[in-house]
């Protein structure tokens, strides 16, 4: 049998930008990045300018060696490559407020460390059909917003509000503070889903692929609930669990 070899899907063009001075612009005309590439050793004015920049807009940067670099694009990078997200993020404490405003009551989606683009694909979409008012994610090791994402939403992605956030932590107390209670997903709860209150301002958290949700923020949660397995797989893809949760949330408060 002939043995067949993983080649890797090409990057999309439109996913990256490359270049000091092209992503000195990006970055100050505010465009969504998801993380910058910086080759090792670079030095000069322009690159110090372009440092400073980074930091000052909170975007992720990190140093790699130049065979990183070529193996996005062979192009003149200059040692420099952004990915870019084809959404705008938003301003969590922002979209909150005009939540209340509107009379309704939140209810977020909050993304632990989920990697697999397809997932938070179709996370989303499952979260624009239930009426979700944003995702959150975590500015580092959650799976980025790119072309690919947004294809597999089927376009959610370009509707529902997402919020990229340093500390989740410090998002999970700010939403628990302004009167959200915090609903997590586990395998190891002790209660069913269907067996606790879902109704009112509410925030879900779903975790990574591999362990689930965080310890720390485990531990910050009012309730901790699991999908009850009638079968021999102990769990459910992490999209399916979430679309049940928000299923489950919408039939609880729309009846």
């Amino acid at each position: 049998m002939e043995k067949k070899y993983y080649k890797p899907a090409p990057r999309r063009s439109d996913d990256f930008i490359y270049g000091i001075r092209a992503v000195i612009e990006a970055v100050e005309s505010g465009r969504g990045i998801n993380k910058v590439l910086l080759q090792k050793g670079l030095q000069g004015s322009l690159f110090k300018e372009l440092s400073t920049l980074l930091n000052a807009h909170n975007v992720i940067y990190q140093g790699v060696p130049v065979q990183k670099l070529d193996s996005v694009t062979r192009k003149n990078h200059q040692g420099v490559v952004a990915f870019v997200s084809p959404i705008e993020y938003t301003k969590l404490d922002l979209l909150l407020p005009l939540i209340y405003e509107r009379g309704e009551q939140p209810f977020f989606l909050i993304l632990d460390r989920i990697t697999d683009v397809r997932n938070l694909g179709a996370i989303a979409r499952s979260a624009e059909c239930n009426g979700v008012h944003g995702i959150i994610l975590p500015s580092r090791g959650s799976a980025l917003v790119g072309s690919d994402a947004v294809k597999t939403s089927a376009g959610a992605l370009n509707k529902i509000p997402v919020c990229k956030e340093d500390n989740l932590k410090v998002v999970i107390d700010f939403l628990r503070n302004s009167g959200l209670k915090i609903v997590g997903c586990s395998e190891k709860a002790e209660k069913a889903v269907y067996d606790v209150d879902l109704k009112g301002p509410t925030a879900i958290i779903m975790g990574s692929e591999e362990d689930g949700i965080s310890p720390a923020y485990l531990n910050l949660c009012d309730n901790i609930v699991k999908i009850p397995m009638y079968g021999s797989i102990p769990s459910l893809n992490v999209s399916v669990s979430a679309s049940i949760l928000m299923y489950e949330f919408n039939k609880q408060t729309h009846g």
